[in-house]
């Protein structure tokens, strides 16, 4: 099931997932236009792309997320409210980081350890679950695309999507009550008249308010500090946006305070091939030339994976099990954020019909196996 949110809209493909009671994962590549300041009387919005995960067992959801929970700062929001103070394993996270979901990954390890009871994880995946269906569904334009796979284990939580959508759908309404004032859950509030704040606010209460309107926490991360929905904390700040003491500053993208990884040095390569011969020994020949690299041998987590992971050129077996090669380079290019990323189709065949199918599905070049360590490096230098 794959098509334009033009066609259908969220709810309704939630509700052909719950009925027809089906296991896999849902990606959605969704546009949300978010305020970028006046010029005299008008307000200017930009364009910001955002691809969200949902996860499914049997018509029911287990887990969500957005392409930028890669790194944990959204688990570690969470954990402020619980006063969890978590020290990240480097290694043991780089051993997750290559399963599907390493956010949910790291949640069972802080359950196992003891860091987690069930009752805060249980309550911590169902708040991410609301984040982003709220985002979802407070959209009507992008692509989705719905791939039949196996359920994520173990489970912690199963929730009725019926439920969940109408309590979400109420938020989404009266969110729009806020417009003009306040437009999107990543705006970070400022306090821009203090003295009258003050004045305005008990003591504690204006404690409260200039501990988190600095103008970089967003109310989506004042929600999960607070363990509060985002309908409640945008209410209780709308009277003092209206009035012009407060402020809130625009956000392209959640800002994170916290980030585990270094920045990325080298480039990196995804190779999609389901012959792990293959796969091993393309990893040897990078990894020893310096780049990054990531070897997926199920094609049907391949989607998935390579929009966590945004690599800067992809290596495409051809002919593998439920999903060829073709399939998943068009998919890739039906992307705004994988139509200038050069994909490298592999196959162990070489005809005219080959290069043109290749060329048609959007690849960037061809590459015959057997292959030599020089052949792929020149070809990698060549488009990277």
């Amino acid at each position: 099931m794959q098509g334009t949110l033009n066609e259908i809209d969220i709810r309704s493909i939630l509700q052909l997932i719950e009925l027809g009671q089906r296991t896999g994962v849902l990606l959605v590549e969704a546009y949300h236009y978010l305020p970028a300041g006046k010029t005299s009387q008008l307000r200017k919005y930009q364009k910001q792309q955002k691809v969200c995960f949902v996860f499914f067992v049997n018509g029911q959801i287990t887990y969500a997320a957005d392409e930028t929970n890669t790194n944990l700062s959204r688990l570690v929001d969470y954990l402020y409210y619980y006063n969890n103070q978590i020290i990240i394993d480097s290694n043991h996270y780089q051993s997750i980081a290559q399963t599907n979901v390493p956010e949910y990954a790291y949640i069972w390890h802080l359950l196992e350890n003891g860091v987690l009871s069930p009752a805060q994880g249980r309550g911590i995946i169902s708040n991410m679950v609301d984040e982003i269906l709220f985002d979802l569904l407070s959209i009507n334009q992008g692509y989705f695309i719905f791939e039949k796979d196996s359920a994520l284990e173990p489970q912690l939580i199963t929730l009725e999507i019926g439920s969940k959508v109408t309590k979400i759908m109420k938020q989404v309404q009266q969110w729009k009550e806020f417009h003009p004032h306040i437009d999107f859950p990543y705006q970070a509030p400022i306090i821009v008249d203090d003295h009258k704040l003050r004045e305005t606010l008990p003591k504690n209460a204006y404690q409260n308010l200039y501990r988190w309107a600095d103008g970089k926490t967003t109310l989506r991360q004042i929600s999960r500090y607070l363990n509060r929905d985002i309908l409640t904390i945008a209410r209780a700040i709308y009277p003092y946006v209206e009035k012009g003491l407060l402020q809130l500053v625009g956000s392209t993208k959640p800002l994170e305070n916290w980030d585990l990884t270094d920045k990325k040095l080298s480039p990196h390569i995804v190779c999609i091939d389901d012959d792990l011969t293959i796969g091993k020994s393309v990893e040897y020949i990078l990894k020893a030339n310096n780049y990054d690299v990531t070897i997926i041998t199920e094609p049907l987590n391949a989607l998935s994976l390579v929009f966590q992971i945004k690599p800067d050129l992809i290596l495409c077996d051809i002919s593998m099990p439920h999903l060829d090669g073709y399939e998943i380079c068009a998919m890739l290019r039906r992307s705004t954020a994988f139509r200038q990323i050069p994909i490298i189709m592999l196959t162990g065949k070489e005809t005219f019909i080959d290069r043109i199918q290749a060329r048609m599905a959007g690849a960037t070049d061809y590459l015959t196996k057997p292959f030599g360590e020089n052949e792929l490096l020149l070809l990698l230098e060549k488009w990277i």
